[in-house]
């Protein structure tokens, strides 16, 4: 791949903006500055410099973030920040998108990427990847609503019942249950449903990956091994 070609592939903007970084010096490899913007490159373990700044070349990425409370997942938040906020424009302009939403109060692990596929595996209705969510309630939780969401419950406007696996009661108002649809405001609905109310809301699992010990706010790239975690539909 052309130099020009791979910086563009990476987010560093136009065609025409990539050749002027590169003719400007920006740009180096092994400390070798480049000044060829049609300089072949070998794309393996490809590491480089734009600005001082280092990159590794993805051909696409992935990322698990730890989101904070008062982050939307939109790239145009109306009444909160958005968790594109948290993300430079090289990657932006990748076309970053969320697997999935999280509500702007719901903290906990959040996908994203630019792969399309990945995203349609993860999120497509017939798929039913398991997510693991912890939260605190209003009220108690009883052994009679535990056991309604394990039978399932309705929601309204949704067809059919919508039940959880695994569910743990962990205190007196602090539950942590498994489910397998992905409907909008499901957990909260799902609490509502059996008399309850939820008060915090945290995912601390995808398939089987669980989120990474990360301070609310930071990110990383996922290794291969975390994606294939992901894209596995049970959680374990």
């Amino acid at each position: 791949m052309y130099l020009e070609k791979m910086l563009q592939s990476q987010g560093f903007g136009s065609r025409k903006h990539c050749q002027q970084l590169i003719k400007s010096g920006a740009v180096s490899i092994d400390q070798d500055i480049m000044q060829n913007p049609k300089q072949k490159l070998n794309l393996e373990n490809l590491v480089f410099d734009v600005y001082g700044k280092r990159y590794q070349y993805r051909e696409n990425v992935y990322i698990a973030l730890n989101k904070p409370t008062g982050y939307e997942c939109s790239h145009q938040a109306t009444h909160h920040f958005s968790v594109f906020d948290l993300f430079d424009d090289v990657l932006l302009n990748r076309g970053l998108q969320c697997v999935g939403r999280l509500d702007q109060d719901t903290t906990g692990l959040l996908l994203l990427t630019d792969d399309g596929q990945f995203l349609q595996a993860l999120t497509h209705p017939k798929k039913h990847v398991d997510k693991v969510y912890r939260m605190q309630t209003a009220d108690p939780i009883s052994s009679e609503q535990i056991e309604q969401l394990k039978q399932g419950v309705e929601l309204r406007n949704e067809q059919g019942t919508f039940a959880a696996t695994d569910v743990q009661q962990l205190a007196a108002c602090e539950l942590q249950m498994t489910i397998h649809q992905g409907v909008y405001h499901q957990v909260k609905r799902m609490l509502a449903a059996v008399g309850n109310k939820v008060e915090q809301l945290h995912r601390v699992q995808i398939g089987a990956l669980e989120c990474p010990e990360l301070k609310e706010g930071e990110w990383i790239y996922l290794t291969p091994e975390q994606i294939a975690l992901a894209r596995t539909r049970e959680a374990i």
